[in-house]
């Protein structure tokens, strides 16, 4: 095996995030429903885009979130995903080098504008989130490098690169190539509706190429279409190293063969906003996990991170990451 320069490489859609306080008489005039995430046009992005003070703009998305997080915490990250050449692209560009990511797809400076997600943040932190995919669709397999996927020792898939077919490609094309080069493939199933419009693919995918699987309980459950979070664990027991499922203020549940561990949610000191929750247990999942720890370091170094999110607005921590690790474990 060769050396690695990066501990984790994130492949996903490159979005800004803009992020603004909103009350639910706002969701109730527009007929936004509270709590849930709709895909729009552009059209309609610009539309509600002029309706709200942006109160932050930062790169996004749930695997560059992620693999901002990892940098953060004094990890070495890349990200591939594409922009447009455009004002919101700049903002995206230049907030990920900021943290200390490598970020180098070649922007497109014709097709659709950068991708954005806005997001209304209520009183009591949930967040009701428009998408606009915008250019994230035009990512393919020629934006794939090679030399960055071997250079890594984990590649991280968000589950909503599988909608668009281009992408979709550049996915299995990653997958392949750090398969061939001995690197570690995991994935986030992102999404249970994501996981309801491509569970047979992911089934395939994940027996094929996964060695970590992130979900939550509702995606874990609609994966293998059961009930019971037991029975989903016994279903995907086997089919990949590890997985890791975020159960919200009860914790997380970690499998890896015939062996469970079950932790607790850290404490939060107050909850602000939910945004990056799921995306920073994966930072610290992974982190952990580049560094040699074992299963249940991995996944309360997750725990803490996501605990310090919620306690942010929006998904990048304004705390010192270190310093919030040394401190949470020193207890």
């Amino acid at each position: 095996m060769t050396d690695t320069k990066f501990d984790v490489v994130g492949i996903g859609n490159a979005i800004v995030d803009v992020l603004s306080n909103s009350e639910d008489s706002f969701l109730k005039k527009h007929n936004l429903i509270k709590g849930s995430m709709a895909i729009v046009d552009g059209k309609t992005a610009e539309t509600f885009y002029s309706f709200v003070n942006a109160g932050i703009e930062v790169s996004g998305g749930s695997a560059a979130n992620t693999i901002a997080c990892i940098a953060s915490v004094g990890g070495s990250g890349a990200f591939v995903g594409k922009v447009c050449q455009d004002p919101l692209g700049k903002v995206f560009t230049d907030d990920i080098r900021r943290v200390g990511v490598s970020y180098e797809t070649k922007p497109d400076a014709n097709g659709d504008p950068t991708a954005r997600c806005l997001i209304y943040v209520t009183p009591d932190a949930e967040r009701t989130m428009q998408t606009f995919l915008g250019a994230c669709t035009a990512l393919g397999p020629d934006d794939i490098d090679e030399r960055v996927i071997v250079s890594s020792k984990i590649i991280y898939l968000e589950g909503y690169l599988y909608d668009p077919p281009k992408a979709k490609a550049a996915f299995i094309k990653a997958a392949k190539l750090a398969r061939k080069a001995d690197r570690q493939v995991s994935l986030s199933l992102s999404d249970q509706f994501c996981v309801d419009r491509h569970r047979d693919a992911f089934l395939d995918f994940i027996n094929d190429y996964v060695d970590v699987l992130f979900a939550n309980e509702d995606e874990i459950k609609s994966l293998y279409q059961v009930d019971g979070l037991e029975e989903a664990l016994d279903n995907v027991r086997g089919s990949c190293n590890i997985v890791a499922v975020t159960r919200g203020s009860i914790g997380s549940v970690i499998v890896s063969g015939e062996q469970t561990y079950v932790l607790a949610a850290e404490k939060v000191r107050e909850i602000i906003d939910t945004t990056g929750a799921g995306d920073s247990y994966a930072a610290g999942f992974l982190y952990a996990l580049t560094q040699g720890k074992d299963l249940e370091m991995c996944g309360r170094i997750g725990g803490i991170l996501a605990a310090d999110i919620i306690g942010n607005y929006g998904a990048r921590s304004k705390n010192d990451l270190k310093s919030v690790l040394d401190k949470r474990l020193s207890c």
